[in-house]
């Protein structure tokens, strides 16, 4: 059975043993992961009467063509962000999760980031989309399912890194079964980074970009490491 204590003591080991690499790998992770976003909003101190007769100003059928632009051009955006996603950021957060599991074992070269493209790429894009689409399934249902099944599909990535060549069901039914027992134990992991997060919002991210989210990654990959070993 692994030990938390253990498992964080060897990822700041590999982590630190290869820092820069490792910090740069974990940046392009959570960019590809879709890092925390911010959007504002800007208050419109127009009156009521003002937007009235700006909508007065045109004709239904011109609002109808207005909003069908709106709508047509959101989709676009939408379709183009989910395409880019599944065929170029997908691979490369594969690609990421390899490079920190060989920096597990040795120091990890960069060229590993790109290995989600060059080892069976179809395959590589398919399972990434299926682990989202279940996952996106069970959130459906209810946010704790959700939860749950995150922590059953953790493994994938790990997975996929070291058998480029097994199908898509396989390798999410072998998260599963890695995993199985060590879901609340995993989450437990999670929650020992706690402090280190409050930490990394309090320095604006940068001590995220620095430490944080390479030791947590890293981390990740060590657990991948016991639990394959087990």
């Amino acid at each position: 059975m692994w030990n938390r204590k253990e498992l964080k003591e060897k990822a700041k080991i590999a982590f630190k043993a290869n820092y820069w690499k490792t910090v740069l790998v974990s940046f392009i992770l959570v960019i590809v992961g879709g890092g925390a976003g911010y959007v504002t909003f800007s208050n419109n101190s127009a009156s009521t009467n003002d937007v009235t007769t700006q909508v007065n100003g045109f004709s239904q059928g011109e609002l109808l063509a207005i909003l069908l632009a709106v709508l047509g051009g959101i989709a676009l955006i939408g379709t183009v962000m989910f395409v880019v996603k599944l065929l170029l950021l997908n691979p490369l957060s594969v690609g990421c999760q390899k490079f920190f599991k060989e920096n597990a074992e040795f120091p990890a070269d960069l060229n590993e980031i790109g290995a989600g493209f060059r080892e069976k790429y179809g395959n590589v894009v398919l399972t990434i989309f299926l682990q989202n689409l279940f996952l996106a399934l069970w959130t459906m249902l209810f946010i704790i399912p959700g939860i749950v099944k995150s922590y059953s599909y953790r493994m994938v990535p790990f997975i996929l890194a070291d058998n480029p060549e097994m199908s898509s069901t396989d390798i999410i039914t072998k998260s599963r079964e890695m995993m199985n027992g060590h879901k609340w134990d995993a989450f437990v992991l999670d929650l020992s980074f706690l402090g280190w997060l409050i930490l990394s919002g309090m320095t604006a991210g940068i001590l995220a970009v620095f430490y944080v989210d390479p030791y947590i990654f890293q981390t990740n990959a060590e657990l991948y490491l016991a639990l394959k070993g087990e």
